[in-house]
């Protein structure tokens, strides 16, 4: 099992390409994702590959948006056996729902999908995206952004 006592509450062991070089032109990989007890697996998006999740134990909220300009929100709860699929490049998360650890397998069709977390990604770039960039984008006061990139 994977450590979970980090801020997400998630740990994620990948296997692709750079863990098993097997995989090279293969179009594949795969990672485990262990939750603890209410934990996340944060907003992100794989670029280069579509995702398809089974739930090995646990119950765990998954959910993807789709592109603009809907940008609708798809979820599910999964449970033990249940499968779910984000497409390629969507924003998708997971959280686990239950008062146990929860864990999951991903299958990814790329030997290298790529993760883009959305929150690291936005508030932790180096160097910062500048300041009124991200108060106009999330439609915030400046001092909640510097706020956010404190943290990261």
């Amino acid at each position: 099992m994977g450590n979970t006592s980090n801020d997400m509450g998630s740990n994620v062991t990948a296997v692709a390409v750079a863990e098993l070089p097997g995989l090279n032109t293969l179009g594949i990989s795969l990672a485990r994702i262990d939750f603890a007890p209410r934990g996340i697996n944060p907003p992100h998006t794989h670029p280069r590959a579509t995702e398809i999740l089974i739930v090995i134990e646990g119950r765990l909220l998954a959910g993807f948006v789709t592109s603009n300009p809907e940008n609708r929100l798809i979820t599910k709860v999964l449970v033990k056996g249940d499968v779910f699929v984000f497409p390629q490049g969507l924003i998708h998360f997971q959280k686990n729902l239950g008062k146990g650890h929860a864990i999951a397998i991903a299958g990814l069709s790329s030997q290298n999908p790529g993760v883009i977390t959305i929150a690291n990604a936005m508030f932790g770039s180096n160097p910062d995206i500048v300041g009124d960039v991200l108060e106009k984008a999330f439609q915030v006061d400046i001092k909640v952004v510097h706020q956010i990139q404190s943290k990261f």
